[in-house]
Formats: C-alpha cells, sequence, structure tokens
C-alpha cells in the first residue's frame, strides 16, 4: 500500500467528491473515497482498517478499479425507495448528545459541525442524512449555530439560585420599605488603544484602525438605579483600589438623598478593610450586598459598560488620552439621559420577578 502514489491533482479533486458525496449524503461513496484519500495521503493499511469498517480485499477492490476506471468507479446508482429517517425516540437521544458536547461522544473536538452531526447520526442509528438536511434537523429540534461563551468553571449554581430566588427579592423588598435607592454598582476600564469590533468592510480588506500601543486606561465608577434607570459615574486616572472607590461612594452618598441600597461584586477593594470601616461609619445611609461570586451576569450594569464601549471606543483612533476621556464620557452623558434603556438593562430581574421559573 504504501509504494501506491497519486497526484497531487488527483488528491485534491478526491478531497472535493468528498466534500461533494458528504454534502448529498451519499454514504457509499463517502466511504470510498475517504479510503482512497487515506491512500493518496499514503496512510498505512492498519490505520485504515482501523477507521473504517471494511475489510482489507474491499480496498484492494476498490483501489483496483478505481485505476482501471478512474472517476467513473465512483458513480453510483441512488438506492430505491424512501431514505430511513429518526424516530421520536432517536431524535430525542440526538439532542441529547449534541447538549453533552463532542467529547462526550467520543469526537476530538469541542465543536459541533454539521458534518460530525451527519457522522454520529450514522454510527449511532446508521441513517446518512444530507449534510444540509441535517441543518434543517437540528433547527428543528430547537439548536443553533451560535458562537460559545465562558463560564468559570467556580461558579456555584446553587449560591446563584439562592441570591435569584430569595436574596435578591428580600433585598428588593427591604429597598421598598425603606424608600431606599437600589443601585447595582461596577467599574470599568477603557484603553486609550481602543477597542476592536466587527464592522463592515470591502471583501479581502480587513479594517484596520491605528493605535498608539500606550498602556493607558480612563477608569470609571458607575451606579444604575433599579426604580428609576438613574445612572451615577465618576471617571478617574487612578487604579481602581480602596481609597478610589472610596471616593466614588462619597460621590454616590452626595448625589442621592435618603438610604442607599448597593449591590456589587466580591473585587478586593470592594471589600478591603478600609472599605470595611467606611461602611460602618456611614451605615445609617448606605447598605451594601454581594453578588454571588463570578456572576457578572447577575450585574445588569455590565451591560451598560459594553454600550459605552460600542459608542465610544470600539474601532476609535485615540491620539491624545484628551480624546478618549471626552468620548468616554460624551457616550456616558448620552446613556445618563436614556433612563428607559438602563430599566431594560435589568430584565434579567424584571423578568424573574414576573415569572419566578425564568431564572
Amino acid at each position: 500500500m504504501c509504494r501506491i502514489t497519486f497526484r497531487q491533482e488527483t488528491v485534491k479533486r478526491l478531497k472535493v467528491e468528498l466534500d461533494k458525496a458528504y454534502v448529498r449524503g451519499d454514504k457509499q461513496a463517502v466511504r470510498r473515497l475517504s479510503v482512497l484519500l487515506m491512500i493518496g495521503q499514503r496512510m498505512s493499511l492498519a490505520s485504515i482498517l482501523s477507521l473504517w469498517n471494511v475489510s482489507t480485499q474491499t480496498i484492494y477492490n476498490w483501489l483496483e478499479e478505481f485505476a482501471r476506471y478512474y472517476w467513473k468507479s465512483l458513480v453510483y446508482r441512488k438506492a430505491p425507495g424512501r431514505p430511513a429517517g429518526l424516530t421520536k425516540t432517536q431524535k430525542r437521544l440526538l439532542a441529547a448528545w449534541i447538549e453533552a458536547g463532542p467529547e462526550a461522544c467520543g469526537y476530538a473536538s469541542g465543536c459541533w459541525s454539521s458534518i460530525l452531526i451527519q457522522d454520529l447520526i450514522d454510527r449511532k442509528f446508521h441513517v446518512f442524512y444530507n449534510r444540509f438536511y441535517v441543518c434543517e434537523l437540528l433547527r428543528n429540534l430547537g439548536f443553533s449555530f451560535q458562537k460559545a461563551r465562558f463560564v468559570s468553571d467556580h461558579l456555584d449554581a446553587e449560591a446563584r439560585q439562592h441570591w435569584m430566588k430569595s436574596e435578591f427579592p428580600g433585598i428588593l423588598c427591604q429597598a421598598q420599605q425603606v424608600g431606599a435607592s437600589l443601585f447595582f454598582g461596577d467599574e470599568a476600564s477603557f484603553a486609550l488603544w481602543g477597542s476592536l469590533s466587527y464592522t463592515w468592510g470591502r471583501r479581502g480588506h480587513q479594517p484596520q484602525v491605528p493605535t498608539t500601543g500606550r498602556r493607558k486606561g480612563y477608569k470609571v465608577f458607575g451606579a444604575i438605579e433599579f426604580f428609576s434607570g438613574r445612572l451615577i459615574y465618576q471617571g478617574t486616572e487612578q487604579r481602581f483600589q480602596s481609597d478610589s472607590y472610596q471616593a466614588f461612594l462619597r460621590y454616590l452618598l452626595a448625589q442621592v438623598a435618603g438610604p442607599i441600597v448597593l449591590i456589587q461584586d466580591g473585587a478586593r477593594y470592594h471589600t478591603s478593610k478600609a472599605i470595611r470601616a467606611f461602611l460602618e461609619q456611614n451605615q445609617e445611609r448606605l447598605t451594601v450586598y454581594q453578588l454571588p461570586s463570578y456572576s457578572p451576569d447577575y450585574n445588569p450594569i455590565e451591560y451598560l459598560w459594553k454600550k459605552v464601549k460600542t459608542q465610544a471606543t470600539h474601532n476609535r483612533y485615540f491620539a491624545e488620552f484628551v480624546l478618549l476621556v471626552k468620548s468616554v464620557e460624551d457616550a456616558l452623558t448620552v446613556l445618563a439621559t436614556q433612563s428607559t434603556e438602563i430599566l431594560r438593562l435589568m430584565g434579567i430581574y424584571t423578568r424573574h420577578l414576573a415569572d419566578p421559573s425564568a431564572a
């Protein structure tokens, strides 16, 4: 087998024909073309036999027919009758396997593709669907082709559920009883070199954004109010630390009349000794609660920062630091007038309060 060599053009054609066979769901052609392609790539007979359930004689027969009849040896007649389909039970099993991920199904990949799922269906149920029908089948089963996102492996699902079902409703009730403003607080840094995002550009010419490369950023502390959609923010060139956070808390107390309930994450400078002392001194007006660990998706102001970056820094060039500051401040000034938009950011909580099963 190792003495057989295909021309480069033949190997390229085999790849093209194999792609076509997968698309049209031609199982016979897929098997034969895959074996021939592996021979063309000089794989050992033992490796080929371990991957495909065919005999050594069958491989030699395919190779002989290909040498004698070339591409005509790969033409198959369509099988008569209606092709087999999956039962409802098989579809439920397929959905469960897809949700488990490719690695759980024995594939050396973390991403499902239509070809991979086509192979999974064939392996498990001996049904070889057209690749395009696989996509249609997946949509009918409630799946869509989408980008994955990272989640921390430190997530405490029980703590998150307790927060949404018990802690936050209790905090909300407390704020309403005493007439307190209920804020979600956080901070964000906006880099002088800007930020990149998708945009339309001429095909073959990737959009380019100049950058100074200087590692400097504009820091912003912020808080958005649950009932009114009010935004309060304070920019600084200082690092995020206890002193700068304490300055923002003083500013928040000066801007808001009456008691304040503030929900924040567990950043170190949020819970430092100096901040704990500050909160004790101001406990008559300011009450602070911690979000569950590793749960930025439970803090609505995170989505506001994304809006600011979209408007102020995505694909923008700032030759000077003052231009970055102006762009961020302009975006924040506009957002501060859009209380309705800010209230929409609270959807994760308002939806849950309307339907507790939605969390």
